[in-house]
């Protein structure tokens, strides 16, 4: 008879052998075996196609199963598979060292498709009556289940039957691909003489999808002086310089960059008074990101001496664009600037390096010298 079996078993794999589909789109349904509970009949090759609503997988389980064992289900078996997954042959009344049956097990489907293929050879040497299944679609919960990392929303998910959306926290978009939270940044401008510009969130990973313009802009003749963190880290690659995330700063007609990579460029003189800093991301990664601090140096002009009977204030070993001196005088005395008398005059030191004045002398004031000259006119009019 086993001579017979392999026979038989051996033509099939020459002639081709006929399979029965059966296709269901219902939420729930029964799958049972030809003539359950009776016997079921012999060279039988059916396979149940099971789709439902993309959102859901499919749980299937066992009422009943009693199929012809064999080593390795070589004769009759049950298999279940999604699309070309295979999740499970069973075979047999019980479980065995080479066989296994459903008995108690659930078996998901990874996705919305599950087929179900039961096939019976030429000989039913016994009476077997075959099985019984239920199956029924089950919401998936996307949020809970982010197997797939292009299913994970950035920031919040939220489920519903059948599907999921994602929202983003306050002061963030969510992207065209409705999963990605990214930021608009490309009104920042800085004109503070000193400050600090840091990645969204840092030091927590900054947002994918961005791109981010940071402007400085200070008058002419600062120079501004970038500074980057001991932390920084932007996503790079071994072999390509910056691919994915990367720095680009612009200053005149400078250029710094790409920056990435966990080594922080620390100091950067730029040279100008206007400079531009893009931080580039795109829609993968989990970098900390980087925060830079700006600072700024005018042009120097040169000290200056105080003038006689004169102070100046404030006094100091050096001076640059934008500050101030106050010249005055000791009692008595007067700035004087041609026929013009002050009290307090003041300075500046401009863009180009120099002052916007000459230090003025101190002279002393008129009416100090017509009261001194006042006693000899009294006395050359009462001799005249």
């Amino acid at each position: 008879m086993e001579l017979t079996r392999v026979i038989v078993i051996l033509a099939q794999c020459v002639w081709p052998s006929w399979t029965q589909f059966i296709h269901l789109t219902d939420m729930y349904g029964t799958i049972k075996s030809p003539n359950f509970p009776e016997s079921y009949p012999k060279e039988i090759d059916l396979q149940w196609n099971i789709t439902v609503p993309e959102g859901y997988q499919i749980r299937l389980y066992f009422m009943h199963f009693d199929i012809e064992p064999s080593y390795l289900c070589e004769y009759d078996y049950l298999k279940v598979y999604s699309d070309t997954e295979e999740l499970a042959v069973f075979c047999g009344k019980e479980n065995t060292d080479t066989e296994q049956v459903p008995a108690g097990d659930v078996i998901m489907s990874p996705r919305n498709v599950l087929s179900v293929a039961f096939r019976s050879d030429f000989s039913n040497e016994e009476r077997y009556s075959g099985f019984e299944a239920h199956f029924s679609a089950i919401d998936v919960d996307e949020c809970r289940d982010r197997n797939d990392e292009d299913l994970a929303c950035d920031h919040f998910c939220h489920n519903y039957i059948s599907g999921f959306y994602c929202s983003c926290r306050y002061g963030f978009l969510l992207h065209s691909d409705n999963r990605t939270c990214k930021v608009e940044c490309n009104e920042s401008v800085y004109t503070e003489r000193s400050g600090v510009i840091t990645s969204a969130d840092f030091p927590k990973p900054y947002p994918k999808s961005s791109d981010c313009m940071y402007r400085i802009e200070l008058e002419e003749g600062f120079q501004i002086t970038l500074e980057f963190d001991d932390t920084f880290d932007i996503e790079d690659h071994p072999e390509v310089t910056c691919p994915y995330d990367f720095i680009k700063i612009n200053a005149g007609d400078k250029e710094f960059g790409p920056l990435c990579g966990e080594q922080s460029p620390g100091k950067i003189q730029t040279g100008s008074n206007a400079v531009s800093v893009l931080f580039h991301s795109d829609n993968s990664g989990e970098n900390l990101g980087w925060k830079l601090t700006y600072t700024s140096t005018g042009s120097e002009c040169s000290p200056l001496a105080a003038p006689l009977n004169g102070h100046l204030e404030p006094l100091q070993s050096n001076y640059v664009f934008k500050d101030h001196i106050m010249l005055t005088c000791d009692p008595g005395y007067s700035l004087r600037q041609g026929d013009k008398e002050f009290e307090h005059y003041q300075i500046e030191c401009q863009r180009d390096g120099k002052w916007s004045s000459d230090v003025l002398l101190c002279k002393k004031k008129e009416f100090q010298r017509r009261h001194r000259s006042l006693p000899s006119i009294l006395t050359n009019q009462i001799l005249s």
